[in-house]
């Protein structure tokens, strides 16, 4: 006797190389999901356009890097579905049929509509795409009717959004869509060089296409303990970004004496810094080696997106033939 695994549907903005920090937050998470569920996984690229409209120049090359940068890190195409949201028109056509639904005030409310605008001032954000980005963001999750939506806390607004709009919908009409969950994930922390969290925005994100005198030489760059100016000065460990990279990359021994002998100047920074490195390039070599075999292989990734466009359209197509059905149109 078979079993219907349960769906999760998740997906990254095509907006810049991938860095340690989507490594960590999410890739690490996707490759344990796809190992007990029927997952979706897919590259956000008119996402992108929600605050990059007015320079596409660099979207195709972000989309291809981000599928080489998947598959180095682990998602399988065998296991998942892996696909390019612009390759599927139905996200598009859906976004459409729920703009026309959806009120003004649902979209006004959305948390992080004037945490971006304050946080993006170079780029003016006063669009429809902008406001509207959850309505696209709910037709990406409600088309493939998944059980859970891995989310970080932060995230859990735009998800009630969508089951909003799906019992909007449910009512308006007839059920078609059912409401998802929430899959929990806890995102670690990880900062970027300049002791901030990591981020494409802030340039000070290690990616995981550097190449490995890249890596070394931006965590050279790392700032530590401020109070730490001189080699014989003792440190603290807590308030050092360099030990919380010893805190996700190295082994307990290594943390507890690099916490040792921080507190006690008997190692410095720059020891300090190497050791981390070298566990990162440790952890990042496998990586780089799928990725360069990729790059090699273009037929290969062309044919996991073909794939993966095939698949996710044939569920799309049925959700949308529902939706037809039950608006009469």
């Amino acid at each position: 006797m078979t079993t219907t695994r349960k769906r999760v549907l998740s997906g990254m903005q095509a907006s810049g190389r991938l860095h340690l920090g989507n490594w960590l937050g999410a890739l690490e998470n996707w490759n344990a999901l796809q190992t007990q569920y029927d997952c979706f996984f897919f590259v956000a690229d008119w996402h992108a356009l929600s605050s990059n409209y007015a320079d596409t120049s660099r979207i195709r090359e972000y989309v291809r890097d981000m599928l080489i940068d998947w598959l180095a890190a682990g998602i399988d195409p065998e296991r998942a579905t892996v696909f390019i949201q612009s390759q599927v028109s139905d996200h598009a056509v859906l976004h459409l049929l729920f703009s026309m639904m959806i009120p003004v005030s649902w979209l006004e409310r959305n948390p992080t509509y004037k945490e971006k605008q304050e946080e993006i001032k170079e780029r003016d954000l006063s669009t429809y795409g902008f406001l509207g980005y959850p309505v696209l963001q709910a037709a990406d999750i409600l088309l493939y009717k998944p059980d859970f939506v891995p989310v970080g806390k932060d995230q859990l607004p735009h998800l009630e959004l969508t089951r909003e709009l799906a019992r909007r919908f449910n009512g308006l009409y007839r059920p078609v869509f059912p409401e998802p969950q929430e899959h929990l994930t806890k995102f670690p922390k990880v900062l970027g060089t300049d002791g901030r969290k990591m981020s494409k925005s802030y340039g000070n994100a290690i990616n995981l296409s550097d190449t490995e005198p890249v890596v070394r030489q931006k965590l050279k760059t790392m700032i530590t303990d401020p109070a730490r100016v001189r080699r014989h000065d003792p440190g603290n460990p807590d308030v050092c970004p360099v030990y919380d990279f010893h805190k996700i990359f190295s082994p307990l021994p290594v943390i507890e004496q690099i916490n040792r002998d921080c507190r006690k100047a008997a190692i410095g920074c720059i020891d300090c810094k190497k050791l981390v490195a070298d566990r990162v390039v440790e952890r990042l070599a496998p990586m780089w080696d799928i990725r360069a075999a990729l790059t090699q292989q273009p037929g290969r990734l062309d044919a996991v997106v073909e794939d993966g466009r095939r698949r996710a359209t044939t569920v799309s197509s049925q959700t949308m033939a529902e939706v037809r059905d039950a608006m009469k149109i």
